[in-house]
């Protein structure tokens, strides 16, 4: 694990670049250091080089995110993304109806499990991050991309995190992020087939600065809030001992930063 200083309430982390990664080593080596969108399928230097780690090595692929589908809990154990600033749109897309992921081998959860819970059926992927395009809006309605939140937490503070989010898109160009539930064995069920409540949700956003990179790492309870969202921030290595996942295991030498 990665050891670094916190400053202050927010504790920012700033990171650098490790060694090329065997996954990278066919890209040109102007490409290698840089964030580029590199083929048609939405893959990206950031997706090569920035996806987490699985602990149930069951990564599924759409063509704007990628999520690591955890069978034990009906539910991603982490979505990842890229979010650029071209993708802020305000489309007004007709919400479609949540359906099976089919490429989800296991099979991921079906939406009646969260009927008459009590819970939202809450985005990872935020399908308002997803505006840009119909196709890849339709796709965050994927059951395998949601987890249930509380309503004062969904439409609350997380809401507020989300939407500093793409702030911080339009601010740095092109931003990574990383969200999920930490899913416990303890975790409340729903559903025929127990899907986990997580007491906690994390968000993880990555962005370039210069030569580096610097991230910010936001836990929150499941529950409603009025506190800022500052009071949340916590080092990454806080939500990887709690989750068992790397989340950037292809950078090393963590600094803090105050400035995101």
């Amino acid at each position: 694990m990665r050891n670094y200083i916190v400053f202050g309430l927010v504790g920012f982390m700033l990171l650098s670049c490790k060694k090329e990664s065997d996954s990278k080593a066919h890209l040109p080596k102007e490409e290698q250091t840089t964030f580029v969108s590199n083929n048609g399928s939405g893959d990206s230097l950031y997706t090569i080089a920035y996806l987490p780690t699985s602990t149930t090595k069951q990564i599924v692929k759409h063509k704007y995110y990628k999520l690591s589908y955890d069978e034990k809990f009906e539910q991603a154990e982490w979505v990842a993304y890229e979010l650029k600033k071209e993708y802020l749109k305000d489309a007004n897309y007709k919400r479609p109806y949540f359906i099976e992921d089919p490429k989800v081998t296991t099979g991921s959860a079906d939406w009646r499990n969260y009927k008459k819970s009590g819970y939202d059926k809450g985005h990872l992927c935020p399908a308002g991050d997803m505006e840009f395009n119909e196709s890849a809006y339709n796709d965050t309605f994927y059951t395998s991309n949601i987890s249930p939140q509380n309503h004062d937490f969904n439409s609350g503070i997380w809401n507020r995190v989300e939407q500093k989010t793409r702030y911080w898109a339009g601010k740095y160009d092109d931003i990574y992020v990383v969200t999920g539930g930490v899913l416990k064995d303890t975790d409340k069920k729903i559903g025929t087939e127990k899907v986990s409540v997580p007491k906690y949700f994390y968000k993880i956003v990555l962005a370039k600065s210069g030569n580096e990179h610097k991230a910010i790492a936001f836990l929150v309870p499941n529950e409603d809030s009025n506190k800022s969202i500052y009071d949340f921030v916590v080092p990454i290595e806080t939500v990887e001992k709690m989750t068992g996942i790397d989340f950037f295991p292809n950078l090393k030498n963590l600094k803090s930063s105050k400035d995101f």
